[in-house]
């Protein structure tokens, strides 16, 4: 009886330690089975390729190159003619495509260096699987197209598209301007003076139209507002300088000048505790105001000269102004007529109201 007991537990315990061993060894058959699979869509796949153009592993780039050409040539699909005798891998015109695709293959495998430097070590440690998979697949799918060479023609390609939409701009105000009576009259005068209507007008062989005449004058009154306005802001004349490309360029620079006067910024107003001039007043009322450099310069003189003789830079003065703005802006929008009727339309027939039309 003790002897039956005992073969039973034995061979519960035998069993149980089975159930334990079993999940890891499928585990492990499994995993073997897939990463020997993944070896055979790598490079020649069970071929070597040194074997299969026929060169060693110390061979040159010349005489892997001269041993593709030779294999090439005789198994190319279009130029392969069987020979009497010929066991080959390419005896059909079927296998001599497959074997000119697996030279190719072996070809473009050991001609680049890094390539081969990979399949080498896949020689040497055939052991890592994945790792050959991700190597080689990482160089397959990787683009062929350097990403710097990239990122530089994308920027070029923006800088020329701001370069031509700012001339565009530009030239849309030109036309605006010319077509205002003030600016209009005294580019006229200035061209008149300057004898450039007569020379537009002239007779003679070269006889114009009057649609001519009418564009040449219309093109001198241009370029006198050209030269005699200097416009600011959003429309102001497009400088290279400005172009992403040179700002690019140029960041260092401008990080560098920036650390270099906000360190004399400190040191002269904030340590030494020297008096403001021109040019700093007018950059902290600026920044008060919160405006773009390219915004403040489009102000009129005047404008600026008020804000300097109210002396804005002052936190206190600037609160005071600020305040009066404001003040002045409800005063205009209550004695504007269409915010009057705007606030009537909201109180009456506004959001939140439901009415019924009767028909």
């Amino acid at each position: 009886m003790a002897a039956r007991l005992a073969r039973r537990w034995g061979a519960g315990v035998a069993g149980r330690c089975w159930l334990v061993l079993l999940p890891p060894l499928l585990l492990a058959l499994l995993l073997a089975r897939s990463a020997a699979a993944l070896v055979e869509g790598l490079y020649c796949g069970t071929r070597d390729c040194y074997e299969v153009l026929g060169v060693s592993r110390t061979a040159g780039k010349a005489e892997i190159a001269r041993a593709y050409r030779q294999l090439a040539r005789r198994y190319h699909p279009d130029r392969y003619r069987p020979e009497p005798g010929d066991e080959g891998p390419g005896r059909t015109p079927q296998s001599a495509e497959e074997a000119f695709l697996l030279v190719a293959t072996a070809y473009e495998t050991l001609k680049d260096e890094e390539t081969r430097k990979d399949y080498d070590y896949m020689l040497d440690h055939p052991e890592e699987y994945y790792s050959h998979y991700y190597h080689y697949y990482s160089r397959r799918l990787a683009p062929k197209v350097d990403v710097r060479v990239v990122i530089l023609v994308s920027v070029c390609a923006i800088s020329v598209f701001q370069f031509f939409s700012w001339w565009n701009s530009y030239d849309k105000a030109i036309s605006y301007l010319a077509t205002v009576p003030k600016y209009r009259i005294q580019a006229m005068e200035i061209a008149k003076q300057q004898g450039l209507l007569k020379k537009a007008k002239e007779k003679g062989r070269n006889k114009k139209s009057k649609e001519e005449i009418r564009d040449e004058e219309e093109n001198i009154i241009k370029n006198i507002i050209k030269s005699k306005i200097d416009i600011k802001g959003g429309y102001q004349k497009p400088q290279i300088c400005d172009l992403l490309l040179f700002q690019i360029l140029l960041a260092p620079f401008h990080v560098c000048s920036y650390v270099v006067w906000y360190c004399r910024w400190i040191y002269n107003f904030n340590i030494k505790g020297k008096e403001y001039g021109e040019e700093e007043r007018l950059y902290i009322i600026r920044k008060s105001m919160k405006m773009s450099k390219s915004q403040f310069d489009s102000l009129e003189d005047h404008q600026k000269e008020t804000f300097l003789k109210r002396e804005l830079w002052i936190k206190e003065n600037y609160e005071v102004y600020k305040q009066e703005q404001e003040e002045e802006l409800k005063k205009k929008l209550a004695n504007d007529p269409r915010w009057k009727r705007y606030r009537r339309w909201m109180k009456n027939e506004g959001p939140g109201r439901l009415t019924f039309v009767d028909d």
